[in-house]
């Protein structure tokens, strides 16, 4: 006889789900619909029924280590044919934000990203080490007044010197990316089956995972919400963009010392700053930032007409979209106001890049950012098990 285990509820866990943004949870009755009709589900591992399940009887350990949780592209088709309103995606996605809360490390950060309540700390804390460091380091003249007010050009180097800047990114995201490295290992370890045999190796996995991830095909597979594919991919490749030029940005305060040390003093003005235009880095800088307001304008105009075809409508959704649309809008108005000559404006639009951007990437693993990793993670453990090769 079977062995049978008893099912011991996590209330919290459907609490959450329901504070987060699947509010309709308790509708649903288990008829499949969802599952039949989602293109991205397959035999061997359909979902969200089973999900939907899980998450009313409050199984958050098996949940959070589900990797269909992840599989699901919040194409709203079982939202659609759902006939009883219960809407699927939505309670997924709840779930994938109860899951950055979950993993996180230290806890206390989890919670505070997933409370509206806490935002105005979280806001805080960048402005006011940014404008620390204005008050405390940015050039004076002899007769005490900031450079950056008296200067006869609008130089951001003047406002905040690009070392302090490039300080508090590096040594912040180093910080960061342990706490985030320990989440993931907690999710990735969650995710493995003693005794199951894997069809890939984890390299493998992610190999043929990636090029996926980087053409967002799976976008392409939804019905309902296929329309938000070009918004997402003018967001995912902003920021890879915007990486890149700010990674260009830092070697380019270190490159003419050690050009001129190996005698190629020739190309110090490829990495002489301010850059203007025609350098292929401010090229891509520019291109970046248009995508990243672009995208993000697309992505909460869309959410703002079709709500219902949307979902994913919980507070950890709109702080992502709203901070990265912010960070891409803000600093696009910095370089258009200095090239305009507008100092108060550039100097203003340029301190608000920076809190988004900082907002960002110190809070990245325990906000919706997140989801490019943990997605990441689970498309290659479903592959690694045959998931996404066995489609119907």
């Amino acid at each position: 006889m079977a062995e049978t285990r008893p099912l011991t509820p996590d209330p919290a866990l459907i609490r959450d789900v329901k504070r987060l943004g699947g509010n309709t949870l308790k509708k649903c009755f288990q008829c499949g619909t969802c599952s039949s009709v989602c293109n991205l589900s397959s035999p061997s591992a359909p979902f969200p029924r089973k999900e939907m399940a899980l998450a009313g009887w409050g199984q958050s350990e098996r949940l959070v280590r589900d990797p269909n949780v992840w599989l699901c592209h919040q194409c709203n088709d079982c939202t659609t044919y759902c006939p009883r309103g219960a809407r699927p995606g939505d309670v997924l996605a709840a779930i994938r934000a109860y899951a950055y809360k979950h993993f996180s490390f230290p806890s206390f950060m989890g919670r505070a990203l997933a409370t509206p309540r806490a935002l105005p700390v979280l806001v805080f804390v960048p402005v006011v080490i940014l404008l620390a460091c204005v008050v405390w380091l940015a050039p004076q003249s002899v007769d005490g007044r900031y450079l950056f007010g008296t200067a006869a050009v609008i130089d951001f180097n003047l406002f905040l010197p690009h070392q302090y800047v490039d300080a508090l990114f590096v040594i912040g995201n180093i910080m960061i990316f342990i706490f985030a490295a320990v989440g993931f290992r907690r999710f990735w370890k969650g995710m493995q089956r003693p005794g199951e045999k894997y069809e890939l190796s984890f390299v493998g996995s992610l190999l043929k995972t990636i090029p996926e991830v980087l053409s967002h095909r799976k976008f392409r597979e939804c019905d309902t919400n296929r329309p938000r594919t070009w918004g997402h991919l003018l967001l995912f490749y902003g920021f890879l963009g915007a990486m890149v030029t700010t990674g260009a940005i830092f070697v380019s305060i270190f490159a003419p010392h050690y050009l001129e040390q190996i005698g190629l003093q020739v190309l110090r003005p490829l990495f002489e700053l301010p850059l203007n235009l025609p350098n292929p880095i401010k090229i891509l800088g520019a291109l970046s930032g248009v995508a990243l307001a672009l995208g993000g304008a697309l992505l909460i105009i869309r959410r703002w007409g079709k709500k219902d075809e949307v979902g994913a409508n919980g507070y950890t959704d709109y702080l992502f979209l709203y901070v990265i649309f912010l960070a891409g809008a803000t600093g696009m108005a910095a370089w258009v106001a200095r090239w305009a000559g507008t100092a108060t404006i550039a100097y203003g639009s340029y301190f608000a890049h920076l809190v988004c951007v900082f907002f960002l990437l110190w809070y990245m693993p325990y906000s919706k950012f997140a989801h490019m990793i943990y997605r990441l993670l689970a498309l290659a453990q479903a592959r690694r098990l045959g998931y996404l090769d066995r489609r119907r």
